[in-house]
Formats: C-alpha cells, sequence, structure tokens
C-alpha cells in the first residue's frame, strides 16, 4: 500500500488543512496557516527557514514523517503558539529563545528600534542609556544594545522566570557587558543615579474585558505579562508616572499598548502623547519626551 505521505509538499498541504479546520489563531509571529506550516516543518526538519521551495518534492523518512505529524498535531491539540513548540522566536532578523515563561516576541516597538526611532532620535542627543521595562524575553533589550552600540542597556521585569529566559537571550549574543538584567517592580530595582536617554515598554496593556475573549493561544501566554486591569492602563500609569524622574532632560518614553488607545488617550489626554507609525498602524505606540512630563 502507497503510503498517504511522501514528501515535504504532502506534508505542507495536509498541516495547513488541519489547522484551518481547527480554526487556529495566528498572531505571534505569523500571519497565516500557510506560514506556519512552513515554519513548523523547516524548523523540524532543520532546514533553512527561508528555503522552502527546493525541499518540497523531497521523500521523508519514517522518522521525519512521525515526528512531524506529532508536531502538527500538538499545534492542533494543544493550541499552544508555534514558538512554544520550536523554542524559537524571531523578530527583525533576529532569533530568542522562548517558552511558557514569557510571551512570544512581537513587539512593533522592535521595529522603531531597527529603524533607530528616527527622525524622533537624532545624533543632537545621542542614546548612551537605555531602560527596558518589562523585558520579558530580553529581545527589545537585545534590539536596542543591537541597534544603539554604544549604549548601555538595564532592563527590568518583576518575574523571576522571565529573566531567567532574558539572561539565556543575552549570553547567546554576548551581550552581558552591555545589558544588565534587574528583577522587580518597574523602576524600583534600578540604582538611584541612573538618568536614562530613552525608555521603552512593552507592558501588560490587554484590557479585562479583551482577556477573557483571547484565544487558546495565548492563554498559553503568562497572564502576568497580558493583563493590564481594566481598562489595560494599570501598568502604563505607572510606566508615565514614573518616567520624569528617570529620563535624562533629553530623553524619551516609547510605550506599546496594542489596541488600546482609546483608554491611553483618556488616561492621558492631558499630555502631548506622539502616536508612531508603524507597520500596523498609528495607532499602537505612542512617545513621550522629557520635556512633555515636565509641562
Amino acid at each position: 500500500m502507497t503510503p498517504p505521505f511522501l514528501t515535504v509538499r504532502d506534508l505542507l498541504r495536509y498541516a495547513v488543512s488541519r489547522f484551518n479546520e481547527a480554526q487556529l489563531s495566528f498572531g505571534h509571529g505569523i500571519a497565516n496557516a500557510y506560514d506556519e506550516a512552513a515554519y513548523l516543518i523547516l524548523h523540524t526538519l532543520h532546514l533553512p527557514l527561508d528555503m522552502l521551495e527546493p525541499f518540497l518534492d523531497a521523500r521523508l523518512l519514517e522518522a521525519e514523517m512521525s515526528k512531524l505529524l506529532q508536531v502538527i498535531e500538538r499545534r492542533v491539540q494543544e493550541r499552544a503558539p508555534a514558538a512554544y513548540i520550536t523554542h524559537e522566536a524571531w523578530l527583525h532578523g533576529y532569533p530568542f529563545y522562548v517558552d511558557e515563561r514569557v510571551i512570544v516576541p512581537r513587539s512593533l516597538i522592535g521595529e522603531l528600534l531597527q529603524e533607530k526611532l528616527a527622525p524622533w532620535l537624532n545624533e543632537t542627543h545621542p542614546v548612551q542609556t537605555v531602560l527596558d521595562l518589562c523585558t520579558g524575553s530580553g529581545c527589545l533589550a537585545i534590539l536596542a544594545a543591537e541597534n544603539f552600540p554604544q549604549a548601555r542597556v538595564d532592563a527590568v521585569d518583576v518575574s523571576a522566570d522571565a529573566l531567567a529566559v532574558a539572561q539565556r537571550n543575552v549570553a547567546t549574543y554576548d551581550l552581558e557587558e552591555r545589558i544588565t538584567l534587574y528583577e522587580g517592580d518597574l523602576y524600583a530595582p534600578l540604582p538611584a543615579t541612573r538618568r536614562y536617554n530613552l525608555i521603552i515598554a512593552n507592558p501588560p496593556y490587554v484590557n479585562e474585558a479583551s482577556m477573557h475573549e483571547l484565544p487558546a493561544e495565548y492563554q498559553h501566554e503568562p497572564r502576568l505579562a497580558l493583563a493590564g486591569g481594566s481598562d489595560g492602563m494599570d501598568i502604563v500609569r505607572q510606566i508615565v508616572a514614573g518616567a520624569r524622574r528617570w529620563l535624562a532632560p533629553h530623553g524619551t518614553l516609547v510605550v506599546e499598548i496594542g489596541h488600546e488607545r482609546e483608554y491611553a488617550q483618556a488616561a492621558f489626554g492631558k499630555l502631548n502623547l506622539n502616536w508612531l507609525t508603524t507597520s500596523a498602524g498609528d495607532d499602537f505606540v505612542f512617545m513621550l519626551n522629557a520635556a512633555d512630563l515636565n509641562s
């Protein structure tokens, strides 16, 4: 009898069908069933992630077939994000280790860091110190260090488990001498003498009503890293309130708030919020300068 599957193409078709049939949610760095199926297959077979086409008609060993089917079924049955299955997430060309101790990296601040926050930041006031609040896996701290090579970066998280993941990623990129990790509540663990040219934060910001509507995939992520209170602004309020104390005179605060612009406007309407343009639109990340907070 001819086996039901022979090639990578066969498994790709099957995986896309299973994912669509199961109505999986895609929002952790991969946008659709086809791309996620391709990623899981290539990763499982230890093939280059950007080279699917040459391998589509390659025949699979029985052991490879079995392993791929297990991965596909785990994604369907557990509804775990692909990144938790592979322990790998990519953000703007950088791979990071992830597991259930941290949310899957997908921050829009990452793309702004890739652009060095131009034109908002410039060489007139160079970025020499960066603070990453709610660092999670450490991905934004690492991207900040990579894109501002003269800067020292402090990164804070209240979760010791998250910081263990961040430490692993910092070590992978050999940035231990430039990135310092702190465990504690926002600004609390920082040395009193610190001042920052740039503070970035991708904090918990999902409002309570939305928390109850999250797809199953998001339920695998730590609630601590997602839930932002009734309007999503509980942690954001603390970040904004404390920023004036920790920013350098010409410093800048950048905060991601997801789909909560309406609540952010209500909470900080008296401040001069600058909404930054990202690939997702103009409603997801705001910026405040030190001068805005001093007014």
